[in-house]
Formats: structure tokens, sequence, C-alpha cells
């Protein structure tokens, strides 16, 4: 299934998308894509439905982020071995964690605004896992059955406060506009194999990020369990799992975002974002 949740911020409904790409209502069947909706039980009693005999939604509805209420936004870095490469890093002997503000959380078509006292505003196209049970001292073997679905994540990033303000990553990963999620939440049995996922991404028209996540250092089985042994992972939470190599940071000279910018991004099985790059106006 291809789960979504359209309309105005903060009011979005739930819905599907059918095999004819036709956007249905799932308002009657569940409140929200989120929480208990995301279980193996829910999900299974939507599997069972027959989209027609849902009601069509209009398709010009704003396309929310595709799942709500999350309570973990947690982010892997450097879980690319090119990508590490091109930032100067060593490749990490286990994952590198860290996390970005639920609150950053936006569709996959919504502006990206520029942080005030931004200088170094930079794209990153990653899968992003969509937990549905708790998980907690989970085994590998164990991972999948604590997984709802996955989506894609543009994990905006600003280097300077990243890399510059004292070295938390989470300070150029959480203003507000940098995680868009979306447009759909795949089940695993839709997308097929999570690590033979081709992501692309381009700027102004131009391919800049071109991968797979048959590349990953670590693959969604091993970050799932991984985190399980440092905190009990809820239904909603979000993992997103690091980006290919093609990011300004690693360009030579270095290439960032500006207002006016167009970014978009897709993945095979996930769908596209696009975004504008619009200037703080506060």
């Amino acid at each position: 299934m291809r789960l979504v949740r359209y309309g105005e911020s903060g009011s979005e409904k739930p819905g599907l998308i059918d095999d004819e790409n036709i956007l249905r209502d799932l308002s009657e069947e569940i409140d929200d894509v989120a929480g208990e909706a995301l279980s193996r039980a829910t999900l299974d009693k939507l599997r069972a439905i027959n989209p027609k005999a849902l009601a069509k939604a209009d398709p010009s509805h704003r396309i929310g982020p595709c799942v709500g209420r999350v309570g973990h936004f947690i982010a892997v870095g450097l879980n690319y071995a090119d990508h590490a490469k091109e930032s100067g890093m060593e490749i990490p002997k286990e994952p590198i964690l860290f996390n970005k503000a639920p609150s950053c959380i936006v569709g996959p078509h919504d502006d990206v605004i520029v942080p005030k006292g931004s200088d170094r505003l930079d794209w990153e196209v990653e899968i992003a896992i969509v937990i549905g049970e708790e998980a907690l001292y989970v085994s590998e073997d164990q991972a999948m059955d604590h997984v709802a679905g996955f989506c894609l994540c543009n994990d905006v990033s600003e280097r300077t406060f990243q890399a510059q303000r004292g070295g938390q990553w989470m300070k150029g990963k959480s203003a507000p506009t940098f995680g868009p999620l979306g447009p759909w939440l795949v089940t695993p049995d839709e997308l097929g194999d999570p690590q033979a996922v081709d992501l692309w991404l381009d700027v102004n028209g131009e391919r800049m990020q071109t991968g797979s996540t048959k590349t990953m250092i670590f693959g969604v089985k091993t970050l799932v369990s991984y985190i399980s042994q440092f905190m009990r992972l809820m239904p909603g939470d979000v993992i997103t799992t690091g980006t290919p190599p093609g990011v300004g940071m690693g360009m030579k000279p270095e290439r960032y975002l500006k207002p006016g910018d167009v970014i978009s991004l897709g993945g095979k099985g996930l769908g596209e974002q696009r975004q504008t790059v619009r200037a703080y106006a506060g």
C-alpha cells in the first residue's frame, strides 16, 4: 500500500493511493496515518479493503508528511562510504546517530525556509524507516516485524550550524521545514527490497545525487536492531538512514542552496518530492 496524509497543515486526513494513482479517502477507516494505525494488525485490515470502495479525494489537496504524530525523528550520519569520503570522514564502525526535531517535519512539496543566520544550506536525499510496532532489544532477524513502511526524506542541513556551533549535529538538522517526508508511506510488501532502492536529487534541474541503498554501510535491519539497543522505538518514530554522495558540502568549490532554488528528489517506489527554497520572512 501507499498511504498518504492530505489537506492543510495540522489538519491532514488519511488517504491511500490506489493502483491507478487515484487518491482515496481513508477517514472512515482510521483517524490518521499515525500511532496504532501503523500496527501490523491495522495495516492488514487496510490491505483487505477494496480501494475502489473508498471515496475519491480531490487530487488538488496539499500532500502532507506521510506520517503523523512523530515522536522521535532519528537520523543516521555517514551511512554511505562514498559520502563519508566526500565529507572527509572515516567510515564509521558503528552507526552514527543524531536527532532531528519532529517539529522540522513538513510535506514533500512544502517550501524549505532558510533559517536566520544560515550561510551553508544543503540537501540530502534519503530513504526513511517508519516504525509500526514497539521495538526494544530486537534482533536483526526480528527487525522488519517492527517496520510499518518506508518513505522519502530530504534531510535538509545547515552545515555551519552542524559543524561549527559546538559539535551537536542536531543544531544543523532541526530548523523548521528541514524534514520533508513523503509523498507516501510505502509498506514493505509494496516496496520490495529496501536495500535495492535507487535515489536521486536535482537542484534547479541539475543532477546532484545519484545512489542506491545497496551501498549503505548499515542496512535497514541493522539500524532498527542497533537503535533498539539504546531506546524503545515507538509506532510513528522515523529513522532517516543517510545519504549517498553529491551533497553541496562535498563539492569543490562547495555549493549551497539559496532562495529561489528548486530541489527535486525521488526514490524508486517511494515517489518524488519538490521544494522551493524561500528566505525566512520573520
